[in-house]
């Protein structure tokens, strides 16, 4: 992964030689259509995980797990695997009561069958996890560095004042 900043690398962080030094790197991804000259927003380029040497974005998984009727919301991020590099684990929010033991499980299956469809069997989540609502900034944003901790098991020592409700955080501390 690739990350700029101003700070660090000055004018060549925002206009880096790769993009010829007179494009600005956002940081965002998108494609263009030829036909119709519209573009279509890809996700951050940051936001890419190396899951056995395929590189799949996070808001493509985000997306095909959103599209499961019985999904209200859902954010993906990678944790380090020795197997396959990084391995995929979703935060999901149901438009239902959050499951637990067995009826947990098989909600957990039901969606990693449903993203192998969309996507492929590569992008399955190996960790699927379920809260009654998303970590956010009270702009309602996803605090996705406190879902990383979560995802590698650490203990939260960030700060979580910016975070509307911080006691969904430990909802989503033990994976399915």
């Amino acid at each position: 992964m690739v990350y700029w900043s101003f700070a660090s690398h000055g004018r060549k962080g925002y206009y880096p030689d790769e993009l010829g030094g007179r494009l600005y790197l956002a940081g965002d991804g998108a494609v263009r259509d030829r036909e119709s000259g519209y573009f279509t927003i890809t996700g951050r380029i940051d936001d890419v995980l190396n899951v056995s040497g395929h590189r799949m974005g996070t808001m493509e998984i985000e997306s095909a797990l959103a599209a499961n009727p019985l999904v209200a919301e859902a954010a993906v991020v990678g944790r380090p695997d020795e197997t396959c590099g990084e391995s995929i684990v979703a935060f999901v929010v149901l438009k239902a009561p959050r499951p637990t033991g067995a009826d947990a499980k098989r909600v957990a299956d039901e969606l990693r069958a449903w993203v192998g469809k969309e996507i492929g069997p590569i992008a399955k989540p190996k960790d699927i996890r379920f809260g009654d609502a998303m970590p956010k900034t009270r702009s309602g944003k996803v605090v996705r560095r406190l879902l990383r901790s979560v995802a590698k098991g650490e203990d939260i020592s960030q700060d979580t004042s910016t975070v509307e409700n911080p006691a969904v955080i430990s909802q989503f501390a033990k994976p399915v």
